[in-house]
């Protein structure tokens, strides 16, 4: 008996020990706790900031703010592929980290006290606010962080599953640490973008149906809750008196306004009447022929209403005619670059646009990362492994979208592209664009807005000299999202923003993977290697410069593969507002910065 106590306590000092000595040794191997974590470079903000630089600390908090939104709603579940949901939803959630909007990409802790994570970044640790709360009362916690990732990833849109791929384990450490492991070290984003994510409360959507979308006022942790509502015309949002997080450095000077309210209006040019009626009090304009043309009036004269272009650093990413090349039509590039000669884009801005646009020619204009000179010898070794898999221009020409001379005279334009459509095996026919077997050429144009079809009619004018047959087909803002997300079109208008600090993103946007992924924004339907290696680039790359050299290696592929018709970029905010707002001096370099204005007294 003695002898079996002893080997039972021999047995206890040797785990004991053997514990004792594997927890010192993942001690010291942790790395010392951080208020932020940046992609490249160090944090602008030190461990001991009261606020970002371009907020007013000491802004008063009061008012009531009403804002207009297009079409309707009938959700307020933004995490899911049905539904249209409510504008600005995001007010109710908080996330475990917070982006500053004067640094490319870094992010300061928000549900997050405190980071920890690893020169490799092969993963990351959170520890949570103790008194980091719901909008019911309810503690915020490590397992809600896991249950958000989970419920997500698994029945949440497309994206997350995409976006979040790397993520191998998600582990509560205890009620207020969680730990994210990477299967891939090498995808030096992750760490970051875990942290942008809106954490859900494991309490109230247990034993709800997540995949229907719904008008059940959820329970969230930012700094507003939904007050009220009437489904498809109005949603009110109230700031929470009982925030839990209104005083913590990431949030001093911001979300000042006491209620938020939106009305929702059919018709854009309505809108602005309301607006110039005084129904609501800020509106960023898209239209330039609104914003030359539509705000004048005594308001703007006597000063009721201001009027401001704001300038910003954004890249401007890619708006454009946008072909579905899972539609055998738009399959071939020849055929694509053909139709990109039939959009006039200099006389369009001349007579439409009152000279208010810059010509896009790269998918991320106004940066750094645009593909805007030939080559250098730095960015030749990362195309150097796909140089059989890409069209040669990318090696030999800078891109540029067909240019005229503006005087609507097009016919040398419309000649070349009639000798790529030759060539692709589309010959005129009596005036018809015909193929081998006789079928003709004609597609549909899917737009939302009325307002954009004077923009589209000359486009289809010139696609009718070509022998071509296109047709504008305008929906309801439902109809359009649940065709979009189905890639039930032929062609649309549409964007792909682009960040300071692109990453994995570009797999939602172009990667093999999510092209026949219903709800994805690879709306193109691009299944590419050479593209696909060179998203892994980007996600991957190690330093600022090597990130710059492989987005203009991308740049040069989407460009050279004729996937979309550029259109135009502004690099300014074109906004109105009555003259009831103060805003800091200083001011965001990377967004409107809404959030920091203020209400006069």
């Amino acid at each position: 008996m003695p002898h079996r106590e002893f080997r039972s306590a021999f047995r206890t000092l040797v785990i004991s020990l053997t514990l004792a000595f594997s927890t010192a040794s993942l001690a010291d191997d942790m790395p010392p706790a951080s208020h932020g974590i940046a992609m490249h470079g160090d944090l602008k903000y030190p461990a001991d900031f009261t606020h970002f630089d371009y907020v007013n600390p000491d802004a008063p908090k009061t008012g009531t703010v009403k804002q207009w939104a297009f079409g309707t709603f009938d959700s307020f579940n933004p995490f899911i592929v049905k539904g249209t949901v409510a504008d600005d939803i995001g007010l109710i959630y908080d996330s475990l980290t917070t982006k500053s909007q004067d640094e490319p990409f870094s992010e300061y802790g928000l549900l997050a006290k405190a980071i920890y994570v690893p020169e490799s970044r092969s993963w990351i640790e959170f520890e949570l606010h103790e008194e980091a709360r719901f909008s019911d009362g309810k503690p915020v916690r490590a397992e809600d962080v896991v249950y958000t990732f989970k419920l997500l990833r698994e029945q949440g849109s497309p994206f997350y599953r995409a976006y979040y791929a790397g993520i191998s384990k998600i582990s509560a450490l205890s009620e207020t640490r969680v730990r994210f492991e990477f299967s891939d070290s090498e995808n030096r984003e992750l760490p970051l973008i875990v942290g942008e994510v809106p954490i859900l409360p494991k309490h109230y959507w247990e034993g709800r149906d997540f995949t229907k979308p719904g008008l059940d006022i959820p329970v969230g942790s930012g700094p507003y809750v939904i007050a009220s509502f009437d489904a498809g015309r109005t949603v009110t949002f109230k700031r929470n008196p009982n925030y839990w997080g209104a005083n913590l450095p990431a949030n001093r000077g911001r979300n000042n306004f006491d209620v938020i309210s939106y009305d929702y209006y059919r018709d854009a040019t309505v809108a602005l009447e309301a607006f110039k009626a005084g129904e609501y009090d800020f509106r960023q304009e898209t239209s330039s022929k609104q914003w030359a043309t539509g705000y004048t009036g005594a308001p703007f004269d006597d000063g009721r209403i201001i009027k401001e272009l704001i300038p910003n650093e954004n890249p401007t990413g890619m708006q454009a005619f946008v072909m579905n090349t899972r539609r055998a039509q738009f399959s071939d590039a020849r055929v694509r670059e053909a139709l990109a000669y039939a959009f006039d884009f200099e006389w369009t801005n001349q007579n439409l646009f009152y000279g208010a646009y810059t010509r896009s020619h790269s998918f991320f204009s106004n940066s750094e990362m645009a593909a805007t000179e030939l080559p250098t010898p730095e960015e030749l070794k990362i195309l150097e492994p796909i140089r059989d898999q890409v069209p040669p221009e990318v090696f030999t020409q800078v891109y540029r979208a067909p240019e005229t001379n503006g005087d609507g005279q097009v016919r040398s334009q419309l000649r070349k592209a009639l000798r790529l459509l030759r060539e692709a095996g589309w010959e005129l026919d009596n005036g018809v664009l015909k193929n081998s077997t006789g079928e003709t050429f004609d597609f549909e144009i899917l737009l939302v807005q009325k307002e954009f079809e004077r923009v589209v009619a000359p486009f289809i004018r010139n696609l009718e000299r070509m022998g071509i047959s296109a047709r504008i087909r305008i929906v309801d803002v439902s109809q359009y999202i649940n065709r979009i997300r189905q890639f039930d079109f032929d062609m649309v208008v549409s964007s792909f923003g682009q960040s300071n600090s692109p990453g994995n993103e570009q797999r939602e946007y172009w990667h093999s993977s999510t092209a026949d992924q219903p709800g994805s924004r690879n709306l193109i339907g691009i299944k590419n290697p050479a593209v696909d290696y060179l998203i892994e680039q980007i996600i991957q790359a190690p330093d600022r410069e090597q990130l710059v050299l492989r987005c203009r290696a991308l740049d040069r592929v989407l460009q050279w593969s004729h996937y979309v018709i550029p259109q135009f970029h502004i690099s300014a905010y074109r906004v109105a507002y009555w003259n009831k707002f103060a805003m800091p001096e200083q001011r965001p370099r990377y967004s409107l910065g809404f959030d920091t204005w203020w209400i006069k007294r």
